[in-house]
């Protein structure tokens, strides 16, 4: 499906591993400290603590909600230590910055973060200026993507037009309920096992493994009435 750059009035991103590169070691060092978390709260050792993490995040969809259901951990608590992270190793995003200064429409960040730190990020990466709002976990009920229901409260709280948006995610699961909602969907490549399933579904209408070029070769197309301001 060809997709124009008119067509779209609301542009929703995840953050981690979508808005700066897979490759770098951000997501790394968030994924130690989860394991840290574990060891440190269960008692067990890094390699038991490991285990768990991948087991919690398989059932619940994210590490937090499965601590959450099944161990009561404060979801304030976790979020604040796993994302004590160090930035420096990743560079300023300026090209992507002006593929979205370029975009019409709002641009919102979905997240199953927190929204301490994606301003954290964003600002590092120097697209916060670029970004009209954070819809975090928190927002979600702590109910993580790809659960339907904190999509419909994006939708509601922003009052989104689905057939207008276009949401932007490095797992593919996480984009099925946007295609189900009436999304134009794009999954940005990652090497992670995880991420990549169900890349082949049909919900995922768009690829790219560079957002910034992707998006900033995007045709305009016709325009459309009742667009939103650019959220530069």
């Amino acid at each position: 499906m060809a997709l124009t750059r008119n067509d779209i009035r609301d542009w929703i991103f995840d953050l981690d591993n979508t808005l700066y590169p897979a490759a770098s070691d951000l997501f790394p060092q968030i994924s130690a400290r989860m394991g840290q978390f574990i060891a440190n709260h269960l008692g067990l050792d890094g390699a038991a603590a490991t285990s768990v993490q991948k087991a919690l995040f398989r059932t619940h969809g994210t590490t937090l909600r499965g601590l959450m259901v099944e161990h009561g951990v404060d979801p304030h608590e976790f979020m604040d230590f796993v994302h004590d992270i160090d930035l420096s190793g990743v560079a300023r995003a300026d090209t992507l910055a002006a593929a979205l200064a370029g975009l019409p429409g709002r641009k919102l960040v979905f997240t199953n973060g927190s929204r301490r730190h994606a301003a954290r990020v964003l600002n590092h990466l120097g697209l916060d200026t670029h970004v009209e709002a954070v819809f975090d976990i928190a927002d979600a009920g702590f109910v993580p993507k790809p659960d339907p229901a904190g999509y419909r409260i994006l939708v509601e709280r922003f009052a989104i037009a689905p057939e207008r948006a276009a949401m932007v995610e490095d797992m593919a699961r996480n984009l099925a309920p946007a295609a189900a909602l009436g999304m134009a969907t794009v999954l940005v490549g990652s090497a992670n096992d995880w991420a990549t399933e169900g890349a082949e579904a049909d919900w995922i209408q768009h690829r790219t493994d560079d957002l910034a070029g992707w998006l900033a070769a995007l045709p305009a197309g016709a325009e459309h009435g009742g667009a939103t301001g650019s959220g530069g």
